[in-house]
């Protein structure tokens, strides 16, 4: 059977939604990257029914408030507070996530008050998390970073959001070079795998977003890339950008504490620890830590600390390098 599917983190998602409005959401949210293909390859399907109904969860276990588990099945209400309720069947080679729109009323206000909050709830609670959760069972760690091409180099770039990462990201892409994601991928410690999302960007046209960002979709992804060298940003009120070591603990301290700051996986910890104890799949915690210090150990890595306006593009500041070692 074939339908429409996505490649993200690292996972092929059969994705089928009886719901106009949430499908014209996900289209949004894949960035035009949905394809026609078999769905027998998914590693996981995620399916939006219209039903309003909740799901049957008479004498299941609980496992916490607002979650129950029988056998290989698993029920979540309002997953990351975006108002769909989620069922979970896990099986040998496939996940099953099935959604229905099931708000409170807190839910609906905020949906229709803050429509730019509830879509990033929405985009994270049915496909980010899901494929984030799966790509855990390969021993794969989300990071708040993105690896990209920078002439002959291949940065993974770490550091906090509103650093400049993204800025630094759409310079290279429009000089010709590629991207795996904006700010979240999973690694193994050798490999980076995009999150497809849209790019968010100061200025220009799009759909506004938080931080007075819009967004626009990410020219010449890739689905994944090794990195050869670990750029930990910063940013000062200094006029001229600085290039200096990094060594190993600080690289890998950037990338920890970057992914653990970061607002677009705050929810993902207890939605992870919640499968994780209702399934018995998966590390009790994602292996952040020990995926970031095997980064660093193994690669280079510098330190760059960006001036406070837009100046040399990252593949410039990266020719510093060779002058540093």
């Amino acid at each position: 059977m074939r339908k429409q599917m996505l490649t993200t983190a690292g996972e092929r998602i059969a994705i089928d939604c009886d719901l106009p409005w949430v499908d014209e959401l996900i289209n949004e949210a894949t960035a035009g990257e949905r394809r026609d293909a078999d769905a027998e390859r998914a590693t996981l399907a995620v399916r939006v029914e219209s039903s309003s109904r909740p799901f049957h969860t008479t004498a299941w276990e609980p496992v916490t408030r607002g979650a129950w588990r029988r056998a290989k099945e698993v029920v979540l209400e309002d997953v990351c507070g975006s108002g769909f309720d989620l069922r979970l069947a896990s099986g040998a080679e496939r996940m099953d996530f099935t959604y229905r729109w099931r708000p409170k009323l807190r839910g609906q206000v905020v949906a229709r008050l803050l429509p730019s909050r509830f879509i990033l709830l929405a985009r994270a609670a049915l496909l980010q998390y899901p494929a984030m959760w799966r790509a855990s069972l390969r021993d794969r760690a989300p990071l708040h970073a993105s690896v990209c091409t920078a002439g002959d180099l291949r940065p993974l770039l770490a550091g906090p959001g509103g650093v400049g990462k993204s800025t630094l990201l759409m310079q290279e892409i429009a000089d010709g070079g590629v991207a795996i994601c904006d700010n979240i991928c999973v690694s193994d410690g050798s490999t980076a795998w995009g999150l497809v999302e849209p790019v968010r960007v100061e200025g220009g046209s799009g759909r506004a977003m938080p931080h007075g960002r819009v967004e626009r979709q990410l020219a010449r992804r890739v689905p994944a890339l090794v990195p050869d060298i670990i750029v930990s940003l910063r940013r000062s009120e200094d006029s001229v950008a600085v290039v200096k070591p990094c060594d190993p603990a600080t690289a890998a301290r950037s990338l920890i504490t970057g992914t653990f700051i970061a607002g677009e996986l705050r929810r993902y910890w207890s939605f992870a620890a919640t499968l994780t104890a209702a399934t018995g799949l998966g590390p009790a915690q994602a292996p952040v830590e020990e995926i970031a210090e095997h980064l660093a150990a193994r690669l280079p890595a510098v330190e760059i600390v960006l001036p406070n306006r837009p100046g040399l593009r990252l593949s410039e500041l990266l020719n510093r390098v060779e002058a540093i070692a």
